[in-house]
């Protein structure tokens, strides 16, 4: 096997200097370097990383929990998580916290004993037992998608501003009665997406009818639930709009169920685009999310808190971007273009 010592004696340098081209404990003459990333390439030495992590006080290594993996939009998050901790050096722990959370915060403290560097976490409907263990420990964590206060490193989507939009264009459309499956109370995904449905509401003069208003729990089965309990109200919705793409599932079944044609008997928009969105007949309507970017920013900003412990807590958000397909009832058209990210409580 080949050893440092032998990187050492091909670059013609001290085992020390080879040491720290690896951990990047001194900073070592362009010349130097090359030498031996050179002999590493050509002996195929492979570093330890557990002895590099006695030495560094890191382990190059990021917690990620995420719960519903398998949601297309979750997916497409891990992939920039991991795109970018990949190219940052960085390997990934993954675990899924299943939203529950007294296991999300086993998962956390799982995921700290392995001693990773930091922590990307999509938080639960009720984070405070495991937002306090991070806290007290003094953990490096960006929160994901789901926002648990401005004290806190977080990246996440618009929410309020897009179910504006698709309530706008209903609005529009000439639709007076557009109903919200909503998602998990709790949630701030939840709480701002019902926000902008209020708000769209009122902007185009139509009144909140509360029975125009269901959760879905942000799953398929309880947006079938809820469409069902939509549609047996005494002056049913003409449009509904579903807050995720797990919720959109539920809703067409219940309406399949029914016997209800979209966009011929009832108008659909939904929060979420996934891959398949436009294999469906009519073509959804959706606010698509920028999943990747998301997660590639949720790396950017947990690396800028690893060098910087002290600077002040960062909220990211990322613009949507409306998919405006025939599921409304109207014509296809190009996306709409949307305005650029925000941010709160920038560095100065």
């Amino acid at each position: 096997m080949t050893t440092m010592t032998d990187v050492a004696r091909r670059a013609g340098v001290s085992v020390a200097t080879v040491s720290h081209v690896l951990n990047d404990t001194r900073p070592v003459r362009p010349g130097t370097r090359a030498a031996v990333l050179d002999a590493i390439d050509e002996l195929g030495y492979t570093p330890n990383t557990l002895a590099r992590s006695l030495v560094t006080a890191r382990t190059r290594s990021i917690g990620l929990a995420v719960s519903a993996i398998s949601n297309p939009y979750f997916t497409e998050i891990l992939q920039g998580v991991e795109a970018g901790a990949l190219e940052a050096g960085y390997s990934l722990l993954i675990a899924d916290p299943h939203d529950d959370p007294r296991h999300e915060r086993k998962v956390v403290q799982l995921l700290h004993e392995r001693r990773v560097d930091g922590m990307i976490v999509v938080p639960s409907a009720e984070p405070a037992g495991m937002v306090e263990y991070l806290a007290r420990r003094e953990v490096p964590t960006v929160f994901l998608d789901r926002l648990v206060g401005d004290d806190h490193d977080q990246v996440c989507a618009e929410n309020a501003g897009p179910v504006r939009q698709l309530v706008g264009h209903l609005a529009e459309s000439g639709h007076t009665r557009i109903g919200l499956v909503a998602g998990l109370p709790g949630l701030s995904t939840t709480t701002e997406r019902v926000q902008g449905y209020r708000e769209g509401l009122r902007a185009h003069g139509l009144p909140f009818a509360p029975e125009l208003l269901a959760g879905g729990n942000s799953e398929a089965a309880g947006a079938q639930d809820a469409t069902r309990r939509l549609l047996a109200a005494p002056k049913p919705p003409t449009a509904i709009i579903t807050a995720n793409n797990a919720m959109t599932i539920g809703t067409l079944r219940a309406l399949r169920e029914l016997g209800l044609e979209v966009p011929r008997d009832i108008a659909l928009a939904c929060f979420d685009d996934f891959s398949w969105a436009d294999l469906f007949t009519p073509r959804l309507t959706a606010i698509a999310q920028p999943s990747k970017d998301i997660g590639a920013a949720a790396v950017r900003l947990l690396l800028e808190r690893l060098a910087q412990p002290d600077r002040p807590p960062r909220t990211v958000r990322l613009p949507c971007t409306l998919v405006h397909r025939t599921s409304c009832g109207c014509t296809e058209t190009a996306p709409v273009t949307p305005p650029a990210a925000q941010e709160r409580n920038p560095i100065p």
